[in-house]
């Protein structure tokens, strides 16, 4: 049966904007947390629209959404760190999200991406580009970018957040944390003490996308 550690009900806001800073919607909005089967489950959702994500057996889960608002699911581990995160499945998303390997740190405080997949990039967030490496999993671009008195993991704080884009998209394969981790470094990009990590599907709305849509099937192997 599932164990759940964690499950923090909608608060009744008009929209994620009007959170209270000391309650940051993005992470307190709703979210589940569950353990099953030594993996580490995550689902955040905000705003309108449909975000249907569901915890699998296994390493596996699903996510279908449409409409407005934004989510994040998905299932890992926590701690994260280096790892080797084989996984297989489908992606089929309309306009802005990711499907990423996606987790946090802190001391210092950093939001991070290992995007694999996608629609359309569109980070809330300006880009800072900062490299490229070749690895024997792919190609990827490296970017950073600042987020100012926003939601974390710790409450409203100022952050950075780590990017690293696959130039060929895929659904499937190895995502070796460790040597993403490495080439940041080599970069000055400092991670600290991991928090979670989970392999994600990500949607969210923009003014030019206000109704993204699309479904997921992912399996950890």
């Amino acid at each position: 049966m599932l164990s759940l550690l964690l499950l923090a009900t909608a608060f009744l806001l008009p929209a994620a904007l009007s959170a209270p800073a000391e309650e940051p919607a993005r992470f307190m909005e709703r979210q589940l947390v569950e353990r099953q089967g030594g993996y580490y489950w995550s689902f955040w959702q905000e705003g309108g629209g449909s975000h249907n994500c569901q915890n699998g057996a296994g390493g596996s889960y699903t996510a279908k959404w449409s409409g407005g608002g934004g989510f994040v699911c998905g299932k890992g581990w926590q701690p994260g760190g280096s790892r080797a995160v084989k996984y297989s499945g489908t992606y089929t998303p309309v306009g802005p999200g990711y499907l990423a390997l996606y987790g946090w740190t802190q001391s210092p405080l950093i939001e991070y991406y290992i995007v694999d997949n996608y629609d359309v990039l569109a980070p809330g967030e300006p880009w800072t580009f900062k490299g490229n490496f070749t690895s024997e999993e792919g190609d990827y671009s490296v970017y950073t970018s600042q987020r100012v008195n926003k939601p974390s993991i710790e409450g409203t704080r100022t952050f950075m957040q780590y990017w690293s884009v696959r130039s060929e998209k895929r659904t499937g394969g190895t995502i070796t944390t460790g040597t993403h981790f490495s080439q940041w470094q080599k970069l000055g990009m400092n991670l600290g003490r991991h928090s979670y990590m989970i392999l994600a599907t990500e949607g969210f709305t923009n003014s030019s996308y206000p109704t993204p849509s699309g479904s997921s099937s992912i399996t950890l192997s």
